[in-house]
């Protein structure tokens, strides 16, 4: 009896043990859906890679509408998910609502920032990034004219185009931007068949080098541009092997890393705001053999030299979402 005792007694710890397992994290993508192969594909990747490292398992949501957002926040804490991982701005507003509702969850916001005890902020540099694309730019364009095409027009977008606007002119203050956006609802996010339109109206006036900042939306501006004979610029995830030796670069966001970060973490995942930049190399352009050919060693250390000064504070790439101008209007 003494025996059997002891094998229910230890039976009943692990079954305890059992009960306060670590929590299944949680993904939420954006409107546009995780292969959209940019922002949403870099979260996805980063939680992907952290399942394979560790062999642990995650939930994920994909969204199909705008008035989903409070609802799959709740549904997911509902369900116990310890930290709650989502991408995008949008939602801000939702979780600063919800999140003191669950103390006890720690919720991850990307490229917003929200003021909660419980909630971690992911902020990224994008306009650092976006100068080092311009700095390429100015340098592969044959016209010396270059285009840029935004998804959404909100001020984390013009953070891109102001930093690629400002490292362009940098090297060709005498060139010139031509600048289109897709919408002002989230459909902007994902919208190939108007950024090829957009496209091939920015060659049409002269651009033979266009930056994509649209989400789902870039792949028709890379698609477009590729078939146009001029060259494109992708963003967040690094999309150079899309069409290679037609893409210059890609302005990576390393999404990846912070939600990598966070699932790691796991529910001692630490509240307050993370900034991502160019020192670290949370953001980067992408310099791989799809775009090799088109990299010439001029322009990698203009890149290289234009990275120290902004790590240095020698170069302050202009923050638009904290001050709604650009220093080369």
């Amino acid at each position: 009896m003494t025996l059997m005792k002891t094998i229910l007694a230890s039976a009943a710890t692990l079954g305890l043990m059992a009960g306060v397992a670590a929590a299944e994290p949680a993904l939420i993508f954006d409107l546009g859906g995780k292969f959209d192969k940019s922002f949403n594909e870099a979260a996805y990747t980063g939680a992907e890679r952290w399942k394979a490292e560790t062999g642990g398992t995650y939930k994920e949501l994909e969204m199909q509408s705008e008035a989903q957002r409070e609802q799959a926040l709740r549904r997911l804490a509902q369900a116990g998910a310890n930290p709650i991982v989502m991408t995008g701005f949008a939602f801000g507003e939702t979780l600063n609502k919800i999140a003191p509702d669950y103390p006890d969850t720690k919720f991850v916001i990307i490229d917003e920032q929200v003021d909660q005890p419980n909630v971690q902020s992911n902020k990224f540099n994008e306009g650092e990034g976006s100068y080092l694309a311009g700095v390429m730019a100015a340098m592969a364009s044959k016209t010396g004219t270059v285009g840029f095409i935004g998804g959404m027009d909100v001020p984390l977008i013009h953070k891109f185009e102001c930093g690629y606007r400002q490292g362009f002119k940098a090297v060709k203050p005498d060139g010139k931007v031509v600048i289109n956006y897709t919408g002002t609802t989230p459909a902007a996010w994902n919208d190939p068949v108007k950024g090829g339109e957009l496209a091939k109206a920015q060659k049409s006036q002269g651009a033979d080098v266009i930056y994509a900042a649209a989400g789902g939306t870039g792949i028709g501006v890379l698609q477009a541009a590729a078939d146009e004979g001029i060259l494109s610029i992708g963003v967040d995830s690094n999309q150079n092997h899309l069409h290679p030796g037609k893409v210059l670069t890609s302005v990576v966001k390393r999404v990846d890393n912070a939600v990598f970060d966070a699932f790691t973490a796991g529910e001692a995942v630490e509240p307050g705001l993370k900034v991502w930049g160019v020192a670290g190399d949370g953001v980067a352009v992408a310099m791989d053999e799809n775009n090799a050919p088109l990299v010439t060693p001029e322009m990698t250390a203009a890149v290289d030299d234009a990275k120290a000064k902004i790590t240095s504070g020698e170069i302050v790439v202009h923050d638009y979402a904290t001050d709604n101008t650009c220093p080369v209007d």
